[in-house]
């Protein structure tokens, strides 16, 4: 069968493509994980393409694997088993505002950088910031988190309703526009996070929120990584109303100074964000000093123009570009998990010393008000030693998490690359997501190959 002539039958012929640089394009994401190309990339423009295409995809068993903007990092749209590259960068459109209702309804393809301009027109923001400027549909599919998950939660959290085309062609609704509900299984939080195995993300309607009267950024230099915990936690405790808490280790704060050409004391730092009104700020601000201080924070710096922010945001969100540029030749690998905050210190520490044990270069950071942290490793994919002794370094970070009741992943997803610890985690709650997946796609067309390690 010519995948590509028949698809034609289904599509426009501008929809459906077999060029090889358009499948090269499809066969990686952001991560170190292996590229493999897709036999055809498809551009669906609506729902109703894509259950056509789906419908096709299980009645020929054929691989269907979503592809938003490449963004991930764990493999997770990779088409390792061939197929079809489903890319949703066409569906992009902003289906409908409720401003009275703190809700948006949008198609899978638009991004988050296009979703606040629209917003903004009606004084709304929403929340989640994973850093790059991915896809609504594949934050979804992954369960994205980011910087502001302390405050206003995760990805999960913002989901009020899905539409998904399942394996066999079926459009389903996983929610409604009510704020609570207690009918029926949770929908929503098992698509939420599935990664294209169990169906096609086609509209999400999404919780939304009011822009801030007054926001306020700091950075804050502590002695050691311990003490910065600490302060998190401190913070947290006293209940703040912090938005953003990053955890920015003093290698990677040399390495912003050298790609930022900025000046930053080089110790561990927390870089915070707070939202609320400017009486209220003032008050906690000034609490917030006290306890930072009794930490051993000497010096802590305010950005409160929308310029200064920025740039302090970006010199965060870029940080893993800093690391890519300062070290050509290597590839970037990150590693995410997630663990109770107070394990959290201990997970850094012991980070830090397996790093320098195995002659790694890297830094660590964190989304450390939730638990979760990173560790950025640069590795020279062509020397096998080096690369080998990067995967020691991943597999160990995630067994600490996991023996002290943490997540292999706390935002980035399973996908290929934390497939092996599954079973660790789940144990026989592993054998029931597997039985969903049977029965939701008997035919295992829906990204096969992630989360689970057998179809």
């Amino acid at each position: 069968m010519n995948l590509e002539e028949e698809l034609n039958k289904i599509l426009s012929p501008e929809q459906v493509t077999t060029n090889q640089t358009m499948r090269e394009q499809h066969s990686r994401d952001e991560s170190y994980h292996t590229p493999s190309l897709p036999d055809v990339v498809v551009f669906p423009k609506s729902t109703a393409d894509v259950q056509q295409v789906v419908s096709f995809a299980n009645k020929h068993e054929i691989p269907v694997v979503p592809f938003g903007l490449g963004t991930s990092l764990e493999g997770n749209s990779i088409p390792y088993h061939g197929g079809i590259s489903l890319d949703l960068s066409l569906m992009n459109q902003v289906l409908e505002v409720r401003p009275g209702d703190f809700l948006i309804k949008v198609q899978p393809g638009i991004t988050r950088t296009q979703l606040n301009k629209e917003l903004k027109k009606h004084g709304l923001f929403f929340t989640v910031d994973p850093g790059a400027d991915a896809t609504l549909g594949g934050m979804a599919a992954t369960n994205a988190s980011g910087t502001t998950s302390v405050r206003y939660g995760i990805m999960r959290d913002q989901v009020r309703d899905l539409e998904v085309v399942l394996a066999n062609g079926d459009v389903i609704h996983t929610g409604g526009l009510s704020a609570k509900s207690s009918s029926g299984y949770n929908l929503n939080g098992l698509m939420v996070g599935s990664e294209g195995t169990l169906g096609v993300i086609t509209e999400l309607t999404l919780k939304v929120h009011g822009i801030p009267e007054c926001i306020m950024a700091a950075r804050a230099a502590f002695p050691d990584a311990n003490s910065a915990v600490e302060a998190v936690t401190s913070i947290l405790a006293a209940n703040i109303p912090v938005a953003r808490m990053e955890f920015v280790d003093e290698y990677s704060i040399h390495q912003v100074n050298l790609s930022n050409e900025s000046n930053y004391e080089e110790k561990p730092t927390i870089f915070l964000e707070f939202h609320g009104n400017e009486a209220g700020l003032k008050q906690d601000v000034e609490f917030m000093k006290d306890i930072v201080s009794e930490l051993g924070c000497k010096d802590i710096y305010f950005e409160l123009d929308t310029k200064s922010r920025a740039l302090l945001w970006e010199a965060r969100h870029n940080l893993a570009y800093s690391f890519i540029h300062g070290f050509p030749g290597k590839k970037l690998m990150v590693t995410d998990v997630s663990l109770p905050i107070t394990e959290l210190s201990g997970a850094i520490l012991n980070s830090r010393k397996e790093m320098d044990e195995l002659g790694l270069i890297g830094a660590l950071v964190g989304h450390v008000g939730d638990g979760n942290y990173h560790a950025l490793v640069m590795v020279d994919l062509t020397d096998e030693v080096e690369l080998n002794k990067a995967k020691q370094l991943n597999e160990r970070i995630v067994h600490y998490a996991l023996k002290r009741g943490g997540t292999c992943t706390g935002e980035h997803g399973v996908g290929v690359g934390k497939i092996m610890y599954q079973q660790q985690e789940h144990g026989a709650a592993y054998e029931v997501m597997k039985a969903i997946k049977k029965t939701l796609d008997p035919k295992g067309i829906m990204n096969p190959g992630k989360i689970f390690s057998k179809e």
